[in-house]
């Protein structure tokens, strides 16, 4: 099966969450944009209504294609149902967001959810997160110096993103500053989330600890469905 197969698979299975007449949270990548052409497509054919929230300008273009509303999530208290895809996500329901960049509307999006749902495949599922992959958080920029050294003493080593699209540092959208750490080892991710939580400038981190209610996961054989507690 082929990664186009896998994702209708995911995109299907999550069009059993999606009702009419709410207000959903979309986020980005291949998955979810194979889920908003499946989305047009009830539309037309059945009349299905539906509002939408991203973090993602990509989406936001995608879902203007598709005839489907977008509407400012600063004006959103609360979101019937939102879905993501992710970098990788393990057993425990734990996930890592960091590549893109808005993980920290992402994860905005994902608590105004009363279910944050994840598209992945079967090799993006892992017994527990890689503990050699790079962590990221949004900082506010003035918190650079200190929130470096308190990584540091965490025992990672903290570089600030850059890109080659502006000379120099990468500025979020909202003004601020991304740092991507790595660490020689975690033992304990949740941990490690709320120490950085912790530390003043920290605006989010790429880690997803308590917010996925459900993976759907799309394999060679099946599509299945692993849900919180």
């Amino acid at each position: 099966m082929n990664e186009n197969d896998l994702r209708r698979l995911c995109a299907e299975k999550a069009m059993e969450y999606v009702k009419n007449n709410t207000v959903i949270g979309l986020g980005a990548g291949r998955n979810i944009a194979c889920l908003i052409e499946l989305i047009h497509k009830a539309a037309e054919q059945d009349g299905l209504k539906i509002k939408a929230v991203t973090p993602s300008a990509a989406t936001r273009k995608l879902c203007f294609k598709y005839g489907i509303e977008v509407i400012p999530t600063c004006f959103v208290e609360e979101v019937a149902v939102a879905f993501d895809g992710c970098g990788e996500a393990d057993e425990n329901l734990y996930a890592s967001k960091g590549g893109g960049g808005v993980f920290t509307k992402e994860k905005i999006i994902g608590a105004l959810a009363k279910l944050y749902i994840l598209l992945i495949d079967e090799r993006k599922l892992h017994i527990q997160l890689n503990p050699q992959h790079v962590v990221s958080i949004e900082i506010v920029k003035a918190s650079l110096g200190y929130v470096s050294k308190m990584v540091r003493n965490l025992g990672g080593d903290p570089a600030v993103r850059t890109t080659n699209s502006k000379d120099g540092n990468l500025i979020t959208d909202d003004g601020n500053f991304i740092l991507d750490i790595k660490f020689a080892n975690i033992q304990d991710f949740k941990q490690l989330n709320d120490d950085i939580n912790d530390i003043a400038g920290v605006i989010g981190t790429s880690l997803f600890i308590k917010e996925v209610n459900k993976l759907i996961v799309a394999g060679d054989q099946c599509v299945r469905v692993i849900s919180r507690g």
